[in-house]
């Protein structure tokens, strides 16, 4: 078992059928979503010229990634058909993957958000990625809090790690909703850009905890 979190697997370990099913049934409402959430949050950001939508899209099609990978590994797990040893490689091969991503998504918000800035880029308000910025909000904490219970039933690490991932993007939906709701109200050039600069620090935290094995749980 990777060290990611170890102490998670204290509390409820038992892997039942019924706990992998229900981590199953979460993880499909997670891909369901992030489907979702990934074109509509681009699509908005195109039409409305708003890097802040932009980069929130872009950081759903990352944990749409890792939402897939996780899937299959509990399903093979769910139906027998992969060992411990496969399942840890396939954990640690996942959580480095998406660290480096976020990694490089950091650097593309960074450099468009200066871009922006310089060039006192304005975005246009956009009704979508408001409605977007909503249901996440309040949608995901109760997905996220539903994932640490499973992960805990089923003592997954990477369960849990991915959990984290879903607070965050509920975090940082309110994020995006404060940003698109201040420059519909008050238009202010800039704030499309200096908001999407609030997501960064959240991304390479995450990154740094994907690469290094840590699921932000300690």
């Amino acid at each position: 078992m990777s060290d990611c979190c170890s102490s998670c697997n204290s509390a409820g370990g038992e892997k039942s059928s019924e706990n992998l099913l229900w981590a199953l049934r979460l993880e499909k409402w997670t891909l369901l979503w992030m489907v979702v959430e990934s074109i509509a949050s681009i699509c908005a950001g195109m039409a409305a010229n708003s890097l802040l939508l932009a980069a929130f899209g872009a950081d759903s099609v990352i944990e749409l990634l890792s939402a897939c990978l996780l899937y299959f590994r509990l399903r093979q797990e769910y139906l027998g058909k992969l060992e411990i040893g496969r399942i840890d490689t396939l954990e640690r091969r996942t959580s480095g993957l998406a660290g480096y991503l976020l990694y490089a998504l950091s650097a593309v918000v960074v450099i468009e958000a200066a871009w922006g800035l310089m060039h006192r880029h304005e975005a246009e308000t956009s009704i979508l990625g408001l409605f977007i910025a909503v249901v996440a909000a309040f949608g995901m904490p109760v997905l996220a809090k539903a994932k640490m219970r499973a992960a805990d039933l089923i003592g997954s690490p990477a369960l849990r790690a991915d959990a984290m991932e879903t607070f965050t993007c509920g975090y940082l939906s309110w994020v995006l909703l404060a940003g698109l709701a201040a420059n519909a109200l008050l238009h202010w050039w800039w704030i499309d850009s200096a908001a999407s600069l609030v997501i960064v620090p959240l991304l390479l935290k995450e990154a740094r905890e994907a690469v290094t094995g840590q699921c932000g749980c300690r």
